[in-house]
Parts: structure tokens; C-alpha cells; sequence
């Protein structure tokens, strides 16, 4: 089973720029969306053999989710069910027989942290929920976290320390979840490997330099372990400020 995840930054700007070779190409069993910016109705795609799922913003040209999947889902769920965090369309909880799948756009904590405190709440609300689910099945939660958990997931760690992304809190929040019983699936594979980025920033060339971020992740129930197959980032596909990331799995 292949899963990709991919923060598009705006999915209408993204199919101008070859969105749709690259989902053929990959040919992906689950695939999930962050930031799709748009509303119902503001895109047409034609993604036979899929199932599709979105969550919009209420706030238009603004974050959002979508999962396509090839196997249907037993149930849906939009958001964590609680109203101060479900207006920005940032989840979509699928139910498969064996495991769920979560797709999540984690809120930046913005210039000057001015979003930290937000942040925080939302973190302990997604690990609250996402602990409740691993009780019932394992789960595979992805997307753009908004932290790069350890220095070894940045270029610049010594000049980010105070910064969106990469500051002790948001850091520890990641450790946190990952010791409640979670895996970050890249790692598994990849443990001690550098210059592995998902994000990099418009300014500057980074991109061309590789001065990017991991920030983009596959975290599964360690239950699931034995089960995973590899895990990869697609540092060569372009379209967006970050690229896509998968997750392999014999399920």
C-alpha cells in the first residue's frame, strides 16, 4: 500500500504545474492534500478510481485538506470536533477495516510566535483524539506538521532556535507525541541521514541550495513497525514550496 502526502500551497496553482502527471505517475493507493486553499466548487478534477474527501476553510483562498483514496472508507470524520479548531479545514480522519488514515495541516505558529499559545492547544487536542483512535486500530497520520523535530531536519538549526517551527515547544510537542506510542516513519528507515528536506523557502534560492526544513511527515502506531516497507521524499518534484512525501505498507 502506498501513501503520498503533499502540501500543495494552493492545489489550483499546483495543476498548473504538473500536479497531475505527478499523481499519475505515482500511482498512489491514499493520497492525501494540506493547504488546498480553495472552496466547494472552485476546481474540477477528474481522479477515477478514487474516492475524494475535502475539508475547506471557512476563511476563503485559505489552508484546507483533501484525501483521495482508492478503497473506500467506513467512515469520515472533518476536523477534531471541536468547534475553536474546525473552522480552518486542517483534518480528514478516514476508517478503513484495519487502521485509520488522518490527513493534518498543523497551524504555524507565524512571525514573532504571534500563534504559539493556538499552537500548543491544538497539539494537546490532536494527540487527545489521535490517542482515543490508536486504542480502537493503529493509525497513519500525515501532512505538514510545522516542526522540524530534530536539528538534523534543518539546515540552519542554530539560527532557527527561536523560531516558528523549530522552537523548544513545538520540538517538545513532537517528542511528546512521538513517545505516546508513534514512529516517525522516515526516521525508521533514514535514522541518522542529512540534507533530507520536504520545505524550503521562496527567498533566497533555497531550494537550489537545499536549505530547506523537514517538515513534512508520515508518523504511524508503532504497532504498524513490522509492517512498514520504506519510506521516501520526492525532493525532485516541484510545483509547490514543499514536495511530496510516502509512506510504504504492507496492510
Amino acid at each position: 500500500m502506498k501513501l503520498i502526502s503533499w502540501n500543495v500551497n494552493g492545489l489550483r496553482a499546483v495543476m498548473k504545474k504538473g500536479f497531475m502527471d505527478f499523481f499519475t505517475q505515482v500511482d498512489a493507493d491514499v493520497f492525501c492534500l494540506q493547504e488546498i486553499k480553495l472552496q466547494e466548487g472552485q476546481i474540477e478534477m477528474d481522479l477515477p478510481g478514487y474516492y475524494t474527501y475535502w475539508n475547506y476553510a471557512h476563511k476563503k483562498g485559505y489552508s484546507g485538506t483533501a484525501i483521495f483514496t482508492k478503497q473506500k472508507p467506513l467512515s469520515i470524520q472533518y476536523g477534531l470536533g471541536i468547534e475553536e479548531h474546525d473552522t480552518e479545514g486542517r483534518m480528514i480522519t478516514l476508517e478503513f477495516d484495519s487502521h485509520y488514515v488522518i490527513t493534518v495541516y498543523t497551524p504555524n505558529s507565524q512571525h514573532g510566535l504571534l500563534r504559539l499559545a493556538y499552537r500548543l492547544l491544538w497539539e494537546e487536542a490532536i494527540l487527545s483524539f489521535v490517542k482515543a483512535l490508536d486504542n480502537q486500530k493503529p493509525v497513519i497520520l500525515c501532512g505538514d506538521l510545522n516542526v522540524a523535530h530534530e536539528e538534523i531536519d534543518l539546515k540552519n538549526p542554530k539560527a532557527n532556535k527561536k523560531n516558528s517551527g523549530f522552537t523548544p515547544e513545538e520540538r517538545g510537542k513532537m517528542t511528546q507525541f512521538l513517545s505516546s506510542g508513534f514512529v516517525d516513519t522516515f526516521r525508521h528507515f533514514h535514522p541518522e541521514e542529512t540534507d533530507f528536506y520536504s520545505w524550503w523557502s521562496y527567498r533566497s534560492n533555497c531550494r537550489e541550495k537545499n536549505v530547506g526544513w523537514r517538515i513534512d511527515y508520515f508518523l504511524a502506531s508503532q504497532k504498524l513497525v513490522p509492517q512498514l516497507t520504506s519510506a521516501k521524499i520526492h525532493a525532485d518534484t516541484w510545483g509547490s514550496d514543499h514536495c511530496p512525501v510516502e509512506l510504504q505498507i504492507k496492510l
